[in-house]
């Protein structure tokens, strides 16, 4: 994979690549000079004409970010909500549906942290019960055991809701296929795409999910402290809306009624960070001009080739399964806590992270893993970058056998 005019153009117009090795991209990827720009045009307008002012005058930009948005994950501007994050997403979507004492919510062993920490407070407070459907041999979740469980507990089911990627792992879970089974049922169904949006084609019709919820600073290059989230028309004909309906959402038309907005703003707060919101917007433009099928081709191929060589390094174990595997990379070594690994690599210039047992208890238990090495390679990444990361690893690695 040798460098080309077009990779050349994306580290041009990517600062930080000047600077940094940097394979953090599930943590927050390197945003590009648009992206960057439209936040500090906006900052720099609200400082000279006010802040409520300065949304005014780009109301029409604003607008055209719900139509970026809603390109990039097959939908209309009418489906799209902006919130403060993915979590905030998750939740606001949760936070529809009126779970009672025995109700059951279906997930996944390799759903994300926070998700999880929610059904355990759903489950402490109001006595939600929370089923893990089974994985598959090869990692990631068994769509048939979703389907089981469906039909053994019938109308106790609420909500699936399903992390499409991990972020302790590079698996992909097949969510169309739990899609096509929730739809089956009638089930309602909620995808947390926060590290997929950017690095996988999304299409929610093909999902068939009532929501989808997501960010902007990962593999779609946006800004910290902004997301989305996508509300499908059968969720806004049922009247959902989220517990804590804010007056962005709603009006309030009588002392005692209010009317939630016929859009998915109903899932939207007043108060916005609107240079974020226009930075999210310019990263959807920008995730879109360099197609997402590229940006996934690329970046899975560098972390393919990234679990390879790390893979030939004695003492080091990929921790990666799953039939389909992204742009995250984990690994741990013999000897070496992931820790030590991570400020190794940045005393090198190279960014990544470290990802803790408290993060996937379900699956580092099974891989009995405590702690792992988190690499994930980008578009604009280069081979010698990925080499250059492989070879610090090996370094490391051959000091502590002495």
């Amino acid at each position: 994979m040798t460098s080309t005019p077009q990779i050349t153009r994306w580290r041009d117009e990517t600062p930080g690549t000047r600077h940094r090795n940097h394979l953090n991209n599930a943590g927050a990827a390197l945003m590009p000079a648009p992206v960057i720009s439209a936040i500090t045009r906006h900052i720099e307008l609200e400082a000279q004409i006010g802040g409520y002012e300065a949304a005014d005058a780009r109301a029409a930009d604003i607008a055209k970010g719900y139509d970026d948005l809603a390109t990039l994950v097959g939908a209309q501007a009418r489906n799209i909500a902006i919130v403060a994050n993915a979590t905030a997403a998750f939740v606001q979507a949760l936070s529809s549906f009126d779970f009672a004492r025995g109700d059951i919510i279906v997930t996944s062993r390799c759903d994300y942290t926070s998700n999880q920490i929610q059904y355990l407070a759903l489950n402490d407070r109001l006595g939600v019960e929370i089923l893990h459907a089974d994985d598959l041999p090869e990692g990631g979740v068994d769509p048939v055991s979703v389907d089981r469980l469906l039909q053994r507990h019938g109308a106790r089911c609420k909500l699936v809701a399903i992390s499409w990627i991990p972020t302790n792992s590079g698996l992909v879970q097949d969510v169309a296929s739990v899609g096509a089974v929730c739809e089956a049922h009638g089930v309602p169904y909620l995808v947390d795409a926060c590290q997929a949006v950017g690095q996988i084609e999304i299409d929610v019709d093909t999902l068939r999910c009532d929501y989808l919820s997501a960010t902007a600073r990962k593999f779609m290059r946006g800004p910290r402290g902004i997301g989305f989230m996508y509300a499908s028309d059968r969720a806004l004909a049922r009247g959902d809306h989220p517990l804590f309906v804010d007056m962005r959402g709603a009006r309030w038309t009588e002392i005692d009624r209010y009317e939630i907005d016929p859009t998915a703003k109903r899932y939207e707060d007043w108060e916005f960070p609107y240079a974020l919101v226009l930075g999210q917007a310019a990263a959807a433009r920008y995730a879109l001009d360099v197609g997402v099928a590229t940006a996934r081709e690329r970046a899975w191929a560098l972390a393919e080739r990234l679990r390879e060589q790390l893979a030939r390094i004695d003492g080091v174990r990929v921790l990666d399964r799953g039939s389909t595997r992204c742009a995250i990379v984990t690994m741990v070594m013999e000897h070496v806590d992931a820790e030590a690994v991570v400020t190794h690599l940045a005393s090198r210039h190279i960014n990544s992270v470290s990802s803790l047992l408290e993060y996937g208890r379900y699956d580092f238990g099974e891989k009995r893993v405590r702690a792992a090495v988190r690499l994930s390679p980008h578009y604009y990444n280069t081979d010698d970058e990925v080499d250059a990361a492989v070879q610090v690893v090996a370094e490391l690695g051959r000091a502590h056998e002495r």
